[in-house]
């Protein structure tokens, strides 16, 4: 039964060979389009799948429509504030109509590399230093906007148009770490000044405060020997401002000297001595 049905199958086969025999059989992948031209008038895309052409009468060219990566090769340009700087850049596009692809333009792949290169060229040009180096996601706009413009009559679409690398000069990179490090320096000093402003008015409103209660000037007083003594083991001496004791001494005068405002009672003289 197996010998059977592959010999009707082989047979088949052979049957259908026969008339497809003036023509030609071509596979289309599914990522491809096939463009057919007859007599060279373009007949239309074709695929994907299996598709058969008159030799000599009719011609297919494939298209690839997958995402192309090209890489843009370092190109050397100068900046709108005269600085020579070399770029490299990463094209992707795809091709969204084969027909145009195929029609309009020789080679796709190549018109678009060119054109990726020139156009760096020129947006760099036109852009300073500084935006190069801090505003790249505007700069990778603005390329693949203006390459995307220059593609679009080939049907090919770019995607994304991102710049890798800025190399700059010796010089300037040096010039920009100087730069770099006397801003740190300058915040620094800053940050040191602003701290010191507000130490300095937070000691005058401590002050203020206790100059109005004198008793927290003695807490803080015995409070920092407290600080001292539980730091240190070792002996040091502190100048008392009379100050401090002079709430002591006035509770230590007579009551009656202290209430009338008077002086307290003077002492005997003690008995002169000498030659009779």
């Amino acid at each position: 039964m197996a010998r059977l049905i592959t010999a009707v199958l082989t047979g088949l086969g052979y049957v259908l060979l026969i008339p497809l025999a003036p023509f030609a059989i071509r596979i289309v992948q599914e990522y491809e389009r096939g463009v057919i031209f007859r007599l060279g008038r373009l007949q239309g895309a074709r695929g994907p799948g299996l598709f058969i052409i008159i030799p000599i009468i009719e011609r297919m060219v494939k298209v690839d429509l997958r995402t192309v990566t090209m890489d843009v090769p370092s190109q050397e340009a100068i900046t709108r504030d005269n600085v020579t700087v070399k770029v490299n850049a990463v094209v992707y596009f795809q091709v969204l109509n084969p027909e145009d692809a195929v029609v309009k333009v020789v080679d796709h792949v190549r018109a678009t590399f060119q054109i990726s290169q020139t156009t760096l060229r020129s947006v760099l040009g036109q852009s300073d230093l500084d935006e190069l180096l801090s505003e790249r996601e505007r700069i990778n706009q603005r390329l693949q906007q203006i390459v995307d413009e220059q593609t679009e009559p080939w049907g090919v679409k770019v995607t994304v148009v991102e710049v890798k690398d800025v190399e700059l000069p010796q010089g300037m990179q040096r010039a920009m770490a100087r730069q770099a490090e006397a801003e740190r320096e300058r915040r620094a000093k800053v940050i040191n000044a602003d701290g010191e402003y507000q130490a300095a008015q937070r000691l005058a409103d401590a002050g203020s405060i206790m100059s109005t209660q004198p008793a927290s000037l003695q807490l803080r007083f015995l409070q920092t020997l407290s600080e001292v003594a539980t730091e240190r083991n070792s002996t040091i001496v502190f100048p008392v401002p009379i100050d401090l004791i002079s709430s002591f001494m006035e509770r230590g005068r007579p009551v009656a000297a202290v209430v009338s405002g008077g002086a307290a009672p003077a002492l005997p003289e003690p008995p002169a001595t000498g030659a009779p």
